[in-house]
């Protein structure tokens, strides 16, 4: 029985593990900028912080796009709980930043007043490497996007 099929692709390649690394890289430096600002009172990390967290929303939102058409595209994906997991997770910690966000925007303070961007940031980080192992087992028990290997491979 074949694999799983990454619906959303490019010559075969799975689009959503393309664009994954945007919005983790974006929502880890940005509490790399807290943690920066926590310890030096920079506002300029600050700033940054909320641009990145901007920044990580809308790519996560892009690469959301792809793993939902791939999510939807088999009904062998939808049948994993790790499929579910990874998506719920997922939705968290995007939710999570767009309210840290918000936070911040709206009291135009660093890290939202007080301290609570920066537990938001983290929260978030400890989401996307929850998430992460889920989306590795998708790949690598399950197979899912992964392409069948023929005689010759």
């Amino acid at each position: 029985m074949a694999n799983p099929n990454s619906t959303a692709s490019i010559g075969g390649h799975p689009i959503h593990p393309m664009l994954i690394p945007f919005p983790v890289t974006f929502l880890v430096s940005a509490l790399g900028t807290d943690l920066a600002f926590w310890s030096s009172g920079h506002s300029g990390f600050a700033t940054a912080s909320t641009w990145l967290l901007g920044a990580g929303i809308v790519t996560a939102l892009a690469a959301a796009v792809f793993g939902f058409t791939d999510f939807l595209g088999d009904a062998r994906i939808r049948r994993l709980s790790d499929a579910w997991q990874h998506m719920i997770g997922n939705l968290l910690a995007v939710g999570l930043a767009l309210v840290n966000w918000y936070l911040r925007y709206r009291s135009g303070a660093p890290m939202g007043g007080g301290d609570v961007g920066f537990w938001l940031s983290l929260a978030t980080v400890l989401l996307l490497l929850l998430n992460g192992w889920k989306g590795g087992e998708l790949v690598f028990r399950h197979g899912v996007g992964v392409a069948e290997t023929g005689p010759d491979r």
